[in-house]
């Protein structure tokens, strides 16, 4: 594959200089920002995030800051989750959609308090668009990317690891729960939250000077408990069936066709959307997210979406795909059609290097 040319424009986070001293063999682009996609291989880096823990740059996770009086009306205006449910230190995952029902963005939500919320993005402008919504509807709230930058801790000893740096009192944050906790004076957020199945912790870091200084103390904390420099793993998010959003789900989908249903409450909120969702909740999604096992050996890199077909029709195309050591299969993500999207049923995927038989899956753990 063609080399990422790095560039000013493709903005360095406050945790690059870590990320480079461990030597990245490859970066993706996420938000106009670098995004370390490899270490040492795909297949050593699950292993070890599996059995170990890793500190990785998230920082790509921009923040969208929305404060003031009208926060709450802005917030729920974009998705159909109800809000009213979450309350101070809660994180909450918001599908956030258009006048379709179609899905722009799917951040993890800090509830600050009532009137101070942070949505941490996945790759897709939501700045602008809360912006916009903000000014066109006249509502008195601010809307800004504040200093603040992600850093994850994920395997299973990652509790150890931050309490370690933070203190005891993170191992009593609940899951999608998150608390201030200080080091060297500054405080920072800590969720209990993350890209894994593993268990870990996000770090919010509170100002671009303390990027590296957190970096660090995790790094020396951790040495006896083998912490590497890590990143978001595409074996193990793709076996745990964690969605990408602009390759899993995209606008072109809802949230009930992203299996969402259970953060889509629209029969009782006022949302951008409503009345289409309305309708697909009352009828059930034409096609939804499910996991796939594609036979043969390890599979090509998938650069652009595999069709699907069963019984010579089409139905729908796998948009994530990796060799899984565990499960001896190639694991998928797909977009399967109502009529096909029943675990147990075969299906046949088109590969690059051929036609692949495959069977759609509940899940790659049960």
């Amino acid at each position: 594959m063609p080399e990422l040319f790095l560039s000013p424009r493709l903005r360095p986070t406050p945790f690059t200089p870590g990320v480079e001293a461990a030597a990245p063999k490859a970066y993706t682009v996420y938000n106009r920002m670098r995004l370390a996609s490899v270490f040492d291989s795909l297949e050593s880096d699950c292993a070890h995030l599996k059995e170990h823990v890793q500190v990785w740059d998230v920082a790509v996770q921009r923040q969208v800051e929305i404060a003031g009086p009208d926060a709450p009306r802005l917030v729920q205006w974009m998705t159909p989750r109800d809000i009213s449910r979450v309350g101070d230190g809660v994180c909450a995952y918001l599908p956030i959609c258009d006048d379709s029902g179609g899905m722009l963005n799917d951040p993890v939500a800090l509830r600050l308090d009532r009137e101070l919320w942070w949505l941490s993005l996945a790759d897709s402008d939501m700045l602008y668009y809360a912006k916009g919504l903000a000014i066109g509807a006249g509502l008195n709230v601010s809307v800004r990317e504040p200093d603040v930058s992600p850093l994850a801790v994920q395997g299973p000893k990652a509790e150890e690891l931050v309490a370690r740096v933070f203190g005891d009192t993170v191992r009593k944050i609940g899951f999608f729960h998150f608390a201030n906790c200080s080091l060297d004076g500054r405080n920072h957020i800590v969720a209990r939250s993350g890209w894994s199945k593993q268990g870990g912790f996000e770090i919010y870091v509170d100002g671009h000077e303390n990027g590296m200084p957190v970096f660090s103390a995790l790094m020396e904390a951790g040495r006896d408990l083998h912490v590497r420099v890590g990143c978001p793993n595409s074996i193990e998010r793709v076996e745990s069936g964690l969605l990408s959003y602009g390759s899993d789900i995209t606008w072109e989908h809802t949230p009930y066709q992203a299996g969402l249903s259970a953060y889509c409450h629209p029969e009782t909120v006022e949302c951008i959307g409503r009345e289409p969702l309305l309708r697909e909740a009352a009828e059930g999604p034409p096609r939804q997210i499910r996991c796939v096992s594609i036979g043969g050996g390890p599979a090509p890199q998938l650069t652009e979406f595999w069709p699907v077909t069963g019984s010579g029709l089409s139905v729908g195309r796998i948009s994530s795909v990796a060799w899984s050591p565990e499960f001896r299969t190639n694991a998928a993500i797909g977009m399967i059609d109502r009529s096909h999207w029943e675990g147990g049923t075969r299906v046949e995927v088109h590969a690059p290097d051929g036609v692949r038989a495959a069977e759609i899956r509940e899940s790659f753990y049960r």
